[in-house]
């Protein structure tokens, strides 16, 4: 399910990405590439080092080498701690990841700025941006739901139930495979907390109103309450992450 879930969220952006860039084509700019536009917005996508996310950006120029930047994130993340397993004992079980108590996600609302350290010559090229952004932080957990087999008179008489994981009484040999994603949807689990990241950002558009960006980085989040991933790893407080991520928008003007 999450693997389909992923597939059509990537294929989605990514046709929304060739939307977003064939409407911007499809304008008629009339505006000199010499002209300062003061505001900007742009979406895109982004994979990390312990998952994938997706971002929004708006801001405005402060001078004409820096901007004034807010930006919303929703990003998943995975310990480095989890490995899929299956069940040895029945040949159609599900792979699941053993210990896992919780998914984990990061929904982010900051602002920051953006410094320009070169722009981009009048016949094109790549202009390079020094970012960093901080603010709130939301962790959301999900509990993980797994398939239990439950033995009656014997080894052949069973059946199988889906239950919240519980590293006490659920083991090995009597987990038959990973739930449903949707199930424990309701039971989601609440961290505020703060991030801070920084970065840069890689613009190559030909066009100075159209914006088609690569920006790489780290983000840093902090959750005062410690949040369990793993029934056999510590709480984390920290989480840090390497990220890379395309962006696509438009600059203008109101007037």
């Amino acid at each position: 399910m999450r693997r389909i879930f992923l597939s059509l969220i990537l294929l989605l952006l990514t046709a929304g990405g060739f939307t977003v860039q064939a409407q911007l084509e499809a304008e008629t700019d009339t505006t000199p590439d010499n002209v300062l536009l003061e505001k900007q917005w742009s979406l895109g996508a982004m994979i990390h080092t312990n998952g994938w996310g997706l971002k929004f950006h708006s801001g405005h120029n402060i001078t004409a080498l820096r901007q004034f930047m807010w930006e919303i994130e929703f990003s998943t993340y995975k310990s480095t701690k989890e490995v899929k397993t299956i069940n040895p004992y029945f040949s159609d079980s599900r792979s699941y990841i053993y210990g896992k108590l919780n998914y984990l996600y990061f929904l982010r609302g900051g602002v920051g700025q953006q410094h320009i350290l070169n722009r981009k010559p009048y016949w094109g090229g790549v202009q390079v941006s020094w970012l960093y952004y901080g603010g709130f932080s939301l962790g959301l957990t999900k509990p993980v739901y797994l398939y239990i087999i439950h033995f009656k008179s014997g080894y052949s008489d069973y059946e199988v139930k889906e239950e919240r994981y519980d590293p006490e009484i659920h083991f090995v040999d009597n987990i038959y495979g990973r739930g449903s994603f949707l199930t424990g949807i309701l039971n989601l689990g609440f961290y505020p907390g703060a991030y801070v990241k920084t970065g840069f950002d890689f613009e190559f558009g030909v066009k100075n109103k159209r914006i088609s960006s690569l920006e790489i980085g780290g983000i840093l989040d902090f959750s005062p309450i410690p949040i369990p991933i793993m029934a056999y790893a510590p709480k984390q407080n920290f989480f840090l992450t390497l990220y890379v991520s395309v962006m696509f928008g438009k600059r203008y003007n109101n007037y």
